[in-house]
């Protein structure tokens, strides 16, 4: 499993300025950092992970937006035009990211997986300031510029407030955006 100490080494090798922040009780999930911490849930940013069911099998996808931001399923499943979405189970998270379920960080997740940014992640933060997300650590969190977390996130950008009964061709399989 990845943990702050692997993010921390990333970061440090790519000369990115950031902090391991040592929070003052476990975390449970990273919609939890905006009360832990006492930040506003627009600058906390967690990793959701669903089930996308076709006809022919399933695939995780990971969704990347803001604590006070949750994607919905139903937003998911109309990009991909899928017969089912729903929340990923803890092992599918564990085994689809190597991060714990609920603290997934939006860095280092694997090549393999399929990762959607939410728009209004990308429209509604301010690039010189602060944002705030899990380690994959219960008693940890990181801290840096939105404009290092957004240029170091892979996935793509897709918007989520509304549900499109005809989806996205791009997007015809999570397996495609990887």
């Amino acid at each position: 499993m990845k943990d702050a100490l692997a993010i921390h080494r990333w970061l440090l090798a790519h000369q990115i300025h950031h902090e391991i922040v040592r929070l003052p009780r476990a975390l449970t999930s990273s919609q939890e950092l905006p009360e832990v911490l006492g930040v506003e849930a627009a600058t906390c940013v967690s990793v959701r992970v669903f089930e996308v069911s076709y006809q022919d099998g399933r695939d995780p996808v990971a969704v990347v937006g803001a604590v006070d931001t949750p994607p919905k399923a139903k937003a998911v499943g109309a990009l991909f035009r899928a017969r089912r979405v729903v929340p990923a189970s803890a092992f599918v998270v564990n085994s689809a990211t190597d991060y714990a379920d609920g603290l997934v960080c939006p860095l280092l997740l694997p090549d393999h997986l399929a990762v959607l940014i939410d728009q209004r992640l990308i429209d509604n933060l301010d690039p010189d300031e602060p944002v705030i997300t899990a380690t994959g650590e219960r008693s940890t969190a990181l801290r840096l510029r939105a404009f290092h977390l957004l240029d170091l996130m892979s996935g793509k950008p897709v918007d989520l407030t509304t549900a499109r009964r005809r989806g996205l061709a791009s997007l015809a399989s999570p397996m495609s955006t990887a």
